[in-house]
């Protein structure tokens, strides 16, 4: 294999190695190791590079020195092939990587400059987000935090300087970020030049990423604005269709709350030139680009979303080979002198050897502690049995019987104790549980161990008295109860503890049988963790069959490096080896971490015969090769690799075999094995003397793999994968490879399955489960045919592979890390293979990085975690990532769903070093990670979306009606109450206009009061009778006369805060025949986003004058509100505050009832500002109908918390009392903000019957007072009182908001029958109220029935269709009727396009028909044709006569079996949501509070969210309720919640502050205005993602 041309020596300036002294190339390559593990910043590398090669420079002639350090180039297209002798000479001291033999790097490399560089949208992040998550995260990489297959460690003389390091480089590196230039370094940025130039020209252009990115996004933002009309949408396949889109008229859009005003200035309110709209044309462009090829589409029922079904790929490569056969491995012999159990040997070398040495173990330093001989472990093992059997008692009872379990807790650090503990429990015939030791309370899965200990029922555990001092302790003093742990009894084992038995008592030493000896612990996949039971007689079959493959001979020494309490660590070192009397030195994982070769010198030291590892410890030694020099492995027989199935063991064993060979290692010594928990040994190469065939090496096709077939790759491709074998078949022992998923059958010779295994050396059972017993260790491998190939069953390992030529065992990867993606399999090993040879040293910890797969939408994704360097940058982490994701496209042809960088030291760990897999991804998918950087890809990954949905041909609305009335439906339409038939005592309906009304109750009822106004402390601050209006009234229109010279008819902005001034000043421009419009006064501390409204307002109604407050007319005119508007430019303002008594000459009185009374002005959810005419007729229609509805009458009280400037709000603060004579009690919903119970006290305290309010003041009350019902309950609030309770709304009535007010308040009195919600709309302000439900007027059955609610198929409504399914079934969603349809006022259901009337049930536009319809829009340019179309509407077909007005919002009728007051079957009118604010999305159309409701779900931390579409993007805005760290962690869940319940990818996901989601006054979210907002670059987001 062509060794990778990093250069050996001279890095990429062509030094030559063989040039340099060894000395010099040892240094050389020992600084690559130290930079690559973590141990010396990049800074220090140059440095000390720089120094050894300072002498050796100027042999190079013409290169300018300052770029030799600099500029390392790989030398893959530069450098002339270097001739075999210099390779040899390199490649004793080049540097190998675990995880990845050469080729793999070559590939990857190769692989990435295939793609150019492709411009891929950065996140941006906020500035305090970055320095913080960076500062805090500098702290070196723990040393524990190396993986199970290798990890940061540091040698003990560095130690001392790595703080200081660290933090001497903390300055500049921030300094860097807060410059936000990429100083990348420079490989990198060589690297990902493709075609190899090197950058070495890179002081001459000093184009960063970031400049390069401005320069982008200002060429974008001009290309952009030359061909300004919608981007192109590319996200779906079909041909864009204009959305169907109602005119609007006015059409000004409001600006919103909290941004400038500068937005106002491109076409349509969307600025261009902008970072965020750069970056999504960025996106843009790289989903533009060819995704792998679609599945094969099929024709779908535009109705039943079916996900794409994966079609198997015709040309995929299929398994060729005949059948295979089982292989059996060589009998297992018989020596004469075999024990008939493991305790009868440990019984006759304690008796006739007792000073053979049987363990020796060793401290940190490398010193032996102490020796146990033979005789020690048999007598303190006896003293031990007698101990646990005899002393342990709980109320006199023995505390345990034969066949209970114990569990073993010991640290790796002591193994002479967890023997002596081990073999006591076998004597005792106890069965021991080896668990790891607790550290915290939280460790990771250490709930599942205490399962695992709660279901084999153990009481008690054994430790030594170290231990036990360091377990955490309860305040009592007692050792703390882990979560998950059932109540332990803990005995300490030292000596000084134990019994001496009495004379007469011997253990019974049995003959091996079939009776559990041990139990040992297994974590799988998904987290939970299982005990898998090994017999006696198994564990003496192991001994027997590991003696004979491995030929041990008594008295051997070997040298443990593993951990001795499970797998080939128990099995070899304390098992086998006290059947053969040999001495084992047990080296700890603390001592491995300080001094890596620990191992090798014991192997020296003690002339070990045999030595047991993992790739990891070769990996780590050949980092020490300073003290390499004086040692010797030529007493090696046997170097067992005990994870010689991984992927990247075969890379280990070849490096450690080239730096050691010299030292005497032989290479036929070196013997890989596999094994699992349940099989035991699976295989293992023997030794050469014992006349095995020799090691094999397989190139296997990446691809090939992923169909689960075998293909070698004979030419030399990207994609492969190199293996070595793990030897042969143990002896007695036969094994086959069976198919992974359905029944066992055989697989055929040139396909990757699951080995089996049968032989007597297996474990039995998981302890306490049954069921999956049977299908692990109790299966029965079939032919193609059907077959049993054997009578006896065989246990699945676990292990994928296969068996190749000379009968050698083949594996391929563990079923725990298998990944199936789209059909194809791919092993998490092998993927983080391919991460690791994209610069692995720079960014992230080469073994802190974990790869799993999560489900979502009926597949696998791909999720890659690594803990990134501290001293990583923004861009650098980013393009490493970016690079990521293709090495793995490239080599594996699959798509990576979710990549993740955590701030170092922050994945929970596995007890060894390594990571916790299952951990990770529960706190993944828990949103408990806390990345630093997240990039998430699933429009690359998601193939399985269904089809987006092709517009049929419409059917016609006269085929609908025939349709409909074939099917038995009746056209949806329904109505209230007639007024003309309801003849009141109604003293009102004699006039016409208000202000009539007005004069004769000042006449009849002078002091009747009307206003009650409420302060922040529930004080009364002003009131108004109907005298006192009227007197009000007067002066103002004396006023406008005089002072504001105004004329009949003239337009007057009425900006006041809510209060009775208001309406005074209403009922005064009625009085002088001035048009009022009341607008909202701009907030003081916010002028700068408040003020242009009002000023706009001002201006598109055609104000001359504005009435208000001395207070805000001063605010108008300052200096600060010049900064905002242009305050030259108001029109006349005066003040009402000290009006002269003066009477009006004359009311004025309309010519004509249709005349213009007021108009009502409001900013729509989407953000356009439009202005509606009422007429006189219209308005006192409006209170005569909300009177009959609610039967109010001047002895009746109401309290009214909503805004007073429109809709329904307005008509009840000053319209209703006036007309009706109720009294209203008036709270402002702002003085809610200074005491949020004040709107319930005040309704308790006046024993208010009615009351109105809208959902952010419901939404106040439920979060501000959910803790204090008992204090308002002290306070003696009681909501009995109240009869109706009605949200005043315009939009689909929130369910779950209103049922958690009733439950919360229930407590007070209030009955859930009182709340209900009201439905009203721009064209017509008051279509439904919830009439009283409670009480006398009830009882008659005036009020009709209570509000039903339904529940719909989500999906259908995609379709525009109603379907009605039970409540709780899958993507069920429940729809409130809005309340009871007014009296006078007709609905009917019309087709969005058509316009012909729809049937029952089915969904379409609402329109109205009533007397108090506004009369149209207030245009500026007489537009009259949109003015028609929304206020004139005639139906196509059916009943074309009526004019209606439509309201904009989608919903259906339907006939409940309720009857109404009339006796009528009852109509319910279901509203769906708004039709402009819908998005129409592969074809369907989506209401956004379904996606919002969805994603608020997803996360604790999740306080808001509003979604919108850009460029056929979907974007997701998320307001976070927690620290910064969190907001990565939303994410993954929004995208994944989005896509399960919804089938759509996310585009964008922006992450802001709590309150950046503009909301007005309605509580209804501002999706419009935070679009613009998020376009300009205005939002200040925690962070944003753009999903690629």
């Amino acid at each position: 294999m062509a060794e990778r041309e990093r250069g050996g020596g001279g890095g990429g300036v062509g030094l030559e190695a063989g040039a340099l002294p060894p000395d010099v190339r040892e240094g050389l390559a020992e600084l690559e190791l130290e930079l690559s593990e973590g141990d010396i910043t990049q800074k220090g590398y140059e440095k000390k590079r720089a120094k050894l090669l300072a002498r050796y420079i100027p042999l190079i002639q013409g290169v300018d020195p300052s770029l030799q350090a600099e500029n390392r180039v790989p030398g893959s297209s530069q450098a002339p092939p270097s001739s075999t002798k210099q390779q040899k000479a390199r490649s004793a001291n080049s540097r190998d990587e675990r995880f990845r033999s050469d080729v793999h790097t070559e590939a990857v490399q190769a692989a990435l400059a295939k793609y150019k560089e492709r411009k891929m949208p950065m996140p941006s992040k906020r500035r305090s987000v970055l320095a913080h998550s960076s500062v805090e995260t500098y702290t070196p990489p723990d040393t524990s935090s190396a993986s199970e297959d290798e990890g940061s460690l540091r040698r003990q003389g560095r130690l001392t300087s790595t703080p200081f390091q660290s933090h001497s480089n903390v300055e500049p590196w921030l300094h860097r970020v807060i410059q936000g230039s990429s100083t990348s370094s420079s490989a990198s940025s060589t690297s990902s030049h493709p075609g190899g130039k090197p950058a070495a020209a890179s002081n001459t252009a000093p184009t960063t990423a970031a400049a390069a990115a401005t320069v982008l996004a200002d060429l974008m933002a001009h290309a952009q604005l030359d061909n300004h009309p919608a981007p192109p949408d590319v996200t779906t396949g079909l041909v864009e269709q204009p959305p169907h889109e109602r005119p609007q008229v006015a059409s000004v859009r409001g600006v919103p709350r909290g941004y400038s005003s500068s937005i106002l200035e491109t076409a349509d309110g969307v600025p261009v030139n902008s970072r965020v709209s750069s970056k999504i044309q960025q996106l843009l462009n790289t989903l533009k680009r060819p995704k792998r090829p679609p599945l094969k589409e099929f024709f779908v029922d535009d109705f039943e979303e079916l996900l794409e079904v994966h079609q198997p790929d015709p040309n995929q490569p299929k398994p060729e080979g005949s059948l295979m056969t089982v292989l059996q491995g060589e009998p297992l012999g018989v020596a004469s002198n075999w024990p008939p159990s493991l305790l009868a040997a440990l019984q006759r070398w304690g008796t006739t050897q007792p000073k053979a040495p049987c363990l020796t173990a060793l401290d940190t330093t490398g010193k032996a502690v102490y020796t146990l001989t033979y005789g020690k472990l048999w007598s303190r093992s006896v003293k031990l049995a007698y101990t646990l059997l005899n002393k342990l008692t709980s109320k006199n009872e023995p505390l345990l019987k034969a066949g209970d379990r114990v569990a073993l807790v010991f640290p790796n650090s002591d193994p002479v104790m967890f023997m002596v503990a081990f073999y006591g429990c076998l004597l005792a015939e106890l069965i021991p549980v080896p668990i790891e030791v607790p550290l915290t309370r939280k460790d990771a899965g250490s709930q599942q161990i205490g399962f695992l200990l709660g279901s084999c029922g153990v009481a008690l555990a054994l430790t030594t008295d170290a231990c036990q001092k360091g377990l955490p302790k309860a305040p009592t003093g007692e050792v703390a109860t882990f979560k998950g742990w059932p109540r332990l009894v803990w005995f300490v084992i030292d000596g000084k503890h134990l019994a001496k038995p009495s004379k007469d008592w011997h253990p019974p030493v049995r003959d091996a049988s079939a009776e559990t000896a041990y139990i040992e612990y297994k974590t799988s996949k998904e987290g939970s963790t299982v005990g898998i039971t090994i017999s006696h007689a198994s564990m003496l079959a192991q001994c027997h069959a590991l003696t004979q493959a491995c030929s041990y001979l008594e008295a051997e020494t070997l040298t443990n490096v593993l951990d001795f309490k499970r797998d080939a660590g128990l099995w070899h070192g304390v098992l086998t080896s006290v059947m053969n009397r040999m001495h084992v030195v047990s080296i700890p994982y603390a001592l491995m971490k300080v001094n890596p070769l620990s191992w090798i010198q014991k192997v020296c030291a003690y002339k070990a015969r045999v030595a047991l590892v993992k790739s990891r410890d070769m990996h780590w030694s050949l980092l020490a090769q300073r003290d390499q020099r004086d040692v010797s492995l030529s007493s090696l027989r046997m170097l067992i690799v005990a994870d010689g199935a991984n992927p990247w063991s075969v890379s280990s064993c070849d490096a450690f075999l080239n730096v050691f060979q010299s030292k005497g290692l032989r290479p036929e010594v070196i013997c890989p094995c596999a094994s699992s928990s349940e099989a035991l040994t699976v295989a293992i190469r023997r030794p050469p003397d014992s006349g095995g065939p020799p090691p094999g090496k397989a190139v296997l096709s990446m691809n090939g793999l992923s169909y689960s077939v075998i293909r070698v790759d004979t030419e030399e491709k990207l994609s492969v994968l190199t293996v070595q074998d793990v030897g042969q078949v143990m002896p007695g022992a036969s094994v086959c490879v069976v198919k992974v998923e359905g029944p066992p059958y055989l697989c055929r010779t040139d396909e990757v399955g699951e080995l089996c295994v049968r032989s007597g050396a297996t474990g039995a059972a998981y302890f306490g489960l049954v069921g999956i017993t049977k299908n692990v260790f109790e299966t029965i491998p079939v032919t193609a045919t059907g077959v049993p190939v054997s009578d006896r069953p065989f246990t699945r390992t676990g292990l994928l592979g296969f068996i190749g030529p000379d009968q050698l065992v083949f594996v391929v990867g563990k079923l725990d890390g298998l990944m199936v993606v789209g059909l194809r399999r791919h092993n998490a090993d092998d993927v983080v293979a391919t991460a690791l040879a994209v610069e692995p040293m720079k960014f992230v910890y080469r073994g802190r990085i974990a790869v799993f797969s999560v489900t979502v939408l009926h597949d696998d994704r791909i999720v890659l975690v690594a803990e990134q360097r501290p001293d990583a940058s923004e861009e650098d982490s980013f393009q490493w990532m970016s690079r990521v994701l293709q090495a793995i496209d490239s080599i594996h042809q699959v798509g990576v769903y979710c990549l993740a960088l955590v701030p170092a030291n922050t994945l929970p760990k596995a007890p060894l070093g390594g990571i916790h897999i299952s951990e990770t991804k529960q706190r993944f998918l828990e949103g408990a990670l806390h990345p630093c950087n997240v990039l998430m890809c699933p429009h690359t990954c998601v193939t399985n979306l269904p089809k987006p949905r092709q517009k049929q041909p419409e059917v016609g609305p006269a085929s609908m009606i025939v349709g409909n009335l074939v099917a038995g439906k009746r056209i949806a339409q329904a109505s209230g109450r007639d007024v003309t038939q309801l003849e009141d005592n109604d003293q009102a309906r004699k006039f016409l206009y208000l202000a009539d009304v007005l004069q004769w109750r000042a006449q009849t009822t002078p002091d009747h009061p009307l206003f009650l106004l409420l302060n922040a402390k529930g004080t009364v601050t002003s009131t108004a009778t109907c005298i006192q209006l009227h007197k009000k009234a007067e002066r103002v229109a004396a006023a406008l006369a005089e002072r504001g010279r105004l004329n009949v008819g003239d337009h007057v902005a009425l900006v006041y805060p809510p209060g009775v001034d208001l309406i005074a000043t209403f009922y005064g421009c009625l009085y002088a025949g001035c048009i009022p419009i009341t607008v909202r006064p701009p907030h003081p501390q916010n002028l700068a986003t408040t003020l242009p409204t009002v000023k706009m307002i001002v201006e598109v109604s055609k104000s001359t004058c504005i009435l208000t407050t001395q207070a805000i007319m001063k605010l108008l005119k300052s200096k600060e509100a010049g900064a905002a508007v242009d305050v030259k430019t108001w029109p006349t303002i005066l003040d009402t505050d000290d009006l002269p008594k003066k009477r009006v000459v004359s009311v004025f009185r309309p010519p004509s009832p249709d005349t213009l009374a007021y108009l009502d002005f409001s900013v729509s959810t989407t953000g356009i500002l439009a202005g509606v005419k009422m007429s006189h007729a219209a308005t006192s229609a409006l209170c005569r109908s909300i009177k009959l509805q609610c039967e109010l009458y001047p002895s009746r009280q109401i309290a009214v918390c909503l805004d007073p400037y429109c809709g329904l709000g307005f008509a009840l603060w000053c319209l209703c009392s006036v007309y009706s004579g109720h009294q209203s009690l008036l709270v402002p919903p702002l003085e809610l903000e200074n005491n949020v119970s004040l709107w319930l006290s005040a309704v308790s305290q006046y024993r208010v019957r009615v009351t109105f309010c809208s959902y952010s003041v419901m939404e106040m009350c439920t979060k501000g007072l959910g803790t204090q019902t008992d204090l308002l309950r002290a306070k003696s609030v009681n909501l009995s009182c109240v009869r109706t309770c009605m949200v005043v709304a315009e939009e689909r009535p929130r369910i779950a908001l209103t049922q958690s007010f009733s439950k919360l308040f229930k407590d007070l009195g209030l009955s859930a029958r009182a709340v209900s919600t009201t439905f009203g709309c721009r064209v017509n302000v008051a279509i439904c109220l919830q009439p009283n439900r409670l009480g006398k007027l009830a009882e008659q059955g005036t009020a009709g029935p209570d509000p039903t609610t339904v529940y719909v198929d989500m999906r259908a409504l995609r379709h525009d269709r109603v379907r009605l399914v039970e409540r709780g079934s899958p993507h069920s969603l429940p729809l409130m009727e809005s309340g009871k349809i007014l009296p006078g006022v007709k609905v009917i259901i019309a087709h969005t396009e058509t316009k012909g009337p729809l049937g029952d049930s089915h969904l379409g536009e609402i329109w109205v028909s009533s007397p108090h319809n506004a009369t149209g829009y207030y245009t500026v340019y007489g537009e009259e044709s949109l003015h028609a179309d929304h206020f004139s509407a005639r139906l196509s077909f059916g009943d074309t006569q009526t004019i209606w007005a439509r309201t904009g919002y989608l919903g259906f009728l339907r006939r409940t079996d309720l009857t109404d007051a009339s006796g009528e079957r009852h109509d319910a009118l279901y509203v769906v949501g708004s039709l402009d604010e819908t998005l129409e999305l592969r074809g369907m159309r989506y209401h956004p509070i379904d996606i919002e409701t969805s994603v608020i779900r997803a996360h604790k931390s999740i306080a808001e969210c509003a979604v919108f579409t850009w460029t056929n993007l979907l974007v997701v805005v998320v307001e976070l309720e927690g620290p910064e760290q969190e907001a990565l962690d939303l994410v993954a869940l929004v995208t994944n919640v989005v896509l399960e319940e919804h089938f759509l990818i996310v585009g964008v996901v922006v992450i802001v502050d709590p309150g950046v989601i503009p909301i007005n006054s309605r509580g209804e979210k501002q999706r419009m205005h935070l679009r613009d907002g998020f376009l300009a670059d205005q939002l200040d987001p925690i962070y944003v993602a753009y999903n690629m």
